[in-house]
């Protein structure tokens, strides 16, 4: 009883490639854009000021609603390698609190977002115009700042004297943001309404130049090179001026001549740093790069040409390229032949393995799939990327009890993960657990907040499940959403 359609009982906005539909449907009242989004409410603008507890609860709502709103990039090692460069940064901050969550965005847009209680969103196509890491760390270091001074919640500390809405509208803008985006985002916020929402989302000057100074001091705390903030900055300001269209990220945060000018002076305030080029970064950014690619032959090609010219880092990664390409286009062989050459440099390099591994699935050599992601489990126990791809693999090749084994001890670390709980709803399907299954979609509703849905599916398993222990937990589960529900959506 596989899950055939995850979108069907879930009532969300469309994905990107039809935002200009959608549109329409946003030029409404705000109390209407409320609505659709479905933003938890966390008190109005005159309640007084908002506790750091309160923001991180809030946070965690918010996040469900990004996760229902918009089209998500589902890559387990992008997501790590940003989890893993956020956490570098967040524990050389002014974060006091550091429970951070993420969402990677599916688009080509150069975007970035934070939200109260830790919530950081970036968009894959960061990765397609930061020249280096430090580059990409300054946009996500600059958002932590954004948290770390709570701008948001001074942002609604300061609207209490004009009664503007609540900090609900503020971040419904945030979501409109990043599903719409591009000129239908922009259409969408004309009216005098939904301008207002817009309003609240652009930081002042002020607040800009506290996250630059914040960030800047964070990237240099944390190894990097300050200067890389302004030198992205720059790279944003080169597209406002070409014909290319204006980053989204500059929507909400207001950028000029004299503020990159600002960046660099701070940044030569601090000790020089010498970049290092991080191979990781340069890898994630090929598979950004594979993934959004319209003709993979030329992107082999255009590789293969530069490679004499390529050392180091640079060389690898266009390899990594290049294997990624010729296993999109059906050449698991040439793919394999490529990747020799980089496993033969660094056989512990979990990127590497993986790929390895997607490569023996190609071929539908099972055992060989199951040997490389079992080799590297017992040397990185746990690891999430690893842990998903060895359930996928064991998925595929049609041992579903193995895989349900796998995903249901993983879900015990990851119980946020709402790919973890679709994978496990339909792997418990074709396993043939049908109250499973139904456990499984209610946690998945759950991390979207479709909280609707995800007590139908635990009254589904009610009916069908005999086992006490389970029983007694999907009451508990029933009680979590009421709790959920009474204090945000009453």
């Amino acid at each position: 009883m596989p899950i055939t359609n995850r979108s069907t009982p879930i009532a969300r906005p469309a994905p990107l490639a039809r935002a200009a539909a959608l549109s329409t449907a946003l030029l409404l009242s705000s109390t209407q854009v409320l609505a659709q989004v479905r933003l938890p409410v966390l008190g109005d603008a005159l309640s007084g000021t908002i506790s750091t507890e309160q923001e991180y609860r809030f946070g965690r709502e918010f996040l469900r609603s990004v996760r229902a709103q918009t089209p998500l990039f589902n890559d387990t090692l992008i997501a790590e390698y940003i989890t893993s460069l956020t956490y570098k940064l967040a524990s050389t901050s002014e974060l006091t609190d550091k429970r951070l969550s993420f969402a990677l965005i599916d688009s080509k847009e150069l975007n970035a977002f934070a939200a109260p209680g830790g919530v950081v969103g970036v968009n894959a196509g960061l990765f397609l115009y930061a020249q280096n890491e430090g580059q990409f760390a300054s946009v996500l270091a600059h958002e932590l700042a954004h948290i770390s001074q709570r701008h948001y919640a001074r942002g609604i500390e300061e609207q209490r004297r004009n009664v503007l809405p609540n900090m609900a509208g503020l971040l419904a803008s945030l979501v409109i943001m990043a599903t719409v985006g591009g000129n239908a985002g922009q259409a969408a916020l004309m009216t005098s309404q939904a301008m207002g929402i817009d309003n609240q989302l652009r930081f002042s000057r002020g607040n800009e130049q506290e996250a630059d100074r914040v960030g800047i001091r964070n990237l240099y705390n944390a190894g990097f090179d300050p200067a890389d903030m302004g030198g992205m900055f720059e790279q944003m300001l080169r597209m406002r001026t070409t014909t290319q269209r204006v980053p989204e990220f500059l929507s909400t945060h207001p950028l000029d001549e004299s503020r990159v000018a600002d960046a660099r002076n701070r940044a030569r305030t601090y000790p020089g740093v010498d970049h290092v080029q991080n191979s990781e970064f340069l890898l994630m950014r090929e598979r950004v790069l594979i993934h959004y690619a319209t003709n993979l032959d030329a992107e082999i090609t255009s590789r293969q040409r530069r490679l004499p010219q390529l050392r180091g880092a640079e060389a690898d990664a266009a390899r990594y390229g290049i294997a990624l390409a010729q296993l999109k286009t059906g050449q698991a062989i040439g793919a394999a032949e490529t990747l020799d050459t980089l496993l033969a440099k660094e056989p512990a390099r979990i990127t590497y393995a993986m790929l390895a591994a997607d490569i023996a699935v190609a071929a539908k050599n099972y055992p060989r799939a199951f040997q490389i992601l079992q080799d590297h489990l017992r040397i990185n126990p746990d690891n999430h990327p690893l842990t998903m791809a060895y359930a996928t693999a064991l998925t595929k090749a049609g041992e579903y009890d193995k895989a349900v084994t796998v995903l249901e001890k993983h879900a015990a670390l990851y119980p946020d993960d709402m790919q973890l709980w679709y994978d496990l709803a339909e792997v418990q399907g074709l396993a043939g657990n049908i109250a499973k299954v139904h456990q499984a979609r209610a946690e998945y509703f759950i991390t979207i907040g479709d909280f609707a849905h995800a007590k139908e599916q635990i009254n589904f398993a009610l009916r069908q499940e005999r086992d006490q222990i389970a029983l007694a937990r999907l009451r508990q589960r029933l009680d979590y959403i009421a709790g959920i529900e009474a204090e945000f959506y009453h």
